[in-house]
């Protein structure tokens, strides 16, 4: 990559658009009549709680994201991978990760920018990639006319050319737009402001075109570093002094009152990570969160303007929005539990810790890279005016790897068998259509997770859910239609059934190549 200097107040005048070349694809070509062939407008979040939307139980203000869920569907059983780039593998092919050797992005699959653009559509990916950021990992060798960014897993929000802190291994994130790297920031820099800017003048200059669009948000937001606006910061500052606990009971209630989950469901009382929030520093740990908070009402404020200029560009009749989080609240803790340094302001690199994390999760067990609720279970928001019933929820379940089959549904494109002379992986995701329209699809007959010795299997015609913590070492088996939250372990009563579900379990495995 070049360097290049970006501001993000003067993005639009110092880097622009790079010419699209656009080639619809033999049978399907370009649009005649774009209410049959819908813009896709898909946001993705980083490391944000299953309840820390207002509209999913949070106190944190999300009048926007709420707004759109009132406008839309919200869906209460849908799945991530439990991790950052595994996820974000699976929302672009469709695919369960492949684990290594080999990248988690290979010449045997195929992304949702490829499939698109060749079936006519406009596509742009913006913010975190984290695929890959050498030829021909990066998004524009894999489908994407227009990219701006992140390319690896997280940065300095306010100089994303400042390198890691020692404890975080010192190194320097690589940040460019299309094959140029961007090296110098200026200071009214803020990469959720940034990627918002560059979404926004994609999704203008797309709307100007008579094919449709397809656009990927991809915000670091509220991934640590825990880095936020003052006056963000200042609009939560002593509202977590209640504590972990009591946040975690607040946020129960509310979900309970907003009927998102079921009361028979125990609420799990503790967490093996979690600390003492009488003996903890709790002015400190009032201002993590408060940041943490900060951050993510940064992102609602940015997904309004974005929608705004939706609105103002005559398509938001015609377009598909979505919004996901790419797995569980966090709780790393990379600068260890006795970081003497703020959260907040760009010289410091803090998280919010374990504790958080697990609240951030309300009502379910664990966090980012376990298999439990806490770690998979994602807010999705979906919205798409006249075809999605305003203000509606369901349970039926879906998963990121729905994705590809569902926008090459509505975009009437196949998915190839080959691409590029090289054989294709089957697909793996099943449309999630059925639900758009507000009609029962027939979901999948079984779904796998896997991270880092955790792992998972779900039955979905039946009741069941397995799990292995890699911190109990065991199979756990759960009834997960009245027992979501996993407070009461059944697998001595059914020996055969866990038979069963590790025997699924393990074909699928091998089939990925996950070593048991």
């Amino acid at each position: 990559m070049n360097n290049r200097i970006v501001s993000r107040r003067h993005f639009l005048r110092t880097v622009g658009l790079a010419t699209l070349s656009v080639t619809a694809a033999g049978l399907y070509g370009r649009a005649q009549n774009p209410m049959h062939r819908p813009n896709i407008l898909l946001i993705l979040a980083d490391d944000m709680g299953y309840s820390d939307l207002g509209c999913y139980g949070g106190e944190i203000n999300t009048p926007h994201l709420d707004s759109l869920a009132e406008q839309g569907l919200q869906f209460t059983q849908f799945y991530n991978n439990a991790k950052c780039a595994p996820t974000r593998a699976s929302v672009l092919t469709g695919l369960y990760h492949r684990r290594p050797p080999g990248p988690l992005l290979r010449e045997n699959m195929v992304t949702l920018g490829e499939v698109l653009k060749q079936a006519g559509y406009q596509t742009a990916l913006t913010g975190k990639w984290h695929l890959g950021s050498e030829p021909p990992r990066r998004p524009i060798d894999r489908g994407f006319d227009e990219y701006y960014g992140l390319m690896d897993g997280c940065c300095n929000y306010f100089d994303p050319a400042q390198p890691d802190p020692p404890f975080k291994g010192g190194r320097v994130r690589v940040f460019g737009h299309n094959d140029h790297r961007i090296t110098e920031f200026p200071n009214d820099f803020y990469t959720t402001d940034a990627f918002t800017d560059h979404a926004i003048h994609t999704l203008k200059q797309f709307a100007g075109r008579t094919e449709p669009f397809f656009i990927h948000l991809c915000y670091t937001a509220p991934h640590y570093p825990l880095h936020a606006w003052p006056e963000d910061i200042a609009k939560y500052r002593g509202q977590y002094k209640m504590g972990w606990y009591e946040l975690r009971r607040l946020r129960h209630q509310r979900q309970l009152e907003m009927g998102l989950i079921d009361p028979e469901w125990d609420l799990p009382k503790d967490d093996f990570r979690a600390r003492n929030w009488d003996t903890a520093d709790q002015d400190y740990e009032d201002l993590r969160m408060a940041v943490y908070a900060a951050m993510v009402d940064r992102m609602d404020q940015n997904i309004g303007r974005l929608l705004q200029a939706l609105k103002e560009s005559g398509e938001e009749e015609n377009t598909l929005v979505l919004f996901l989080s790419d797995n569980g609240g966090c709780a790393e803790e990379p600068e260890g539990p006795d970081y003497p340094h703020p959260p907040g302001p760009k010289e410091y690199y803090t998280s919010v810790g374990p504790s958080w994390g697990w609240a951030q999760n309300t009502p379910f067990r664990r966090y980012k890279q376990w298999d439990n609720e806490g770690g998979i279970a994602t807010p999705l928001i979906v919205r798409w005016p006249r075809v999605i019933q305003a203000n509606t929820r369901t349970d039926q379940v879906g998963h990121i790897i729905d994705f590809m089959p569902t926008f090459l549904e509505l975009a009437r494109a196949r998915y190839p068998k080959s691409f590029q002379g090289k054989a294709i992986l089957p697909l793996e995701g099943k449309s999630l259509v059925p639900i758009v329209h507000g009609k029962k699809r027939e979901g999948h007959e079984v779904l796998f997770w896997e991270f880092g010795g955790n792992r998972a299997v779900r039955v979905q015609q039946g009741k069941w859910k397995l799990v292995w913590d890699r911190t109990i070492e065991e199979w756990e088996l759960y009834d997960i239609d009245t027992d979501r939250t996993e407070m009461h372990n059944l697998a001595n009563n059914h020996p055969e059934q866990v038979r069963k579900m590790v025997s699924l379990y393990s074909q699928w495995a091998d089939k990925v190549g996950v070593k048991l």
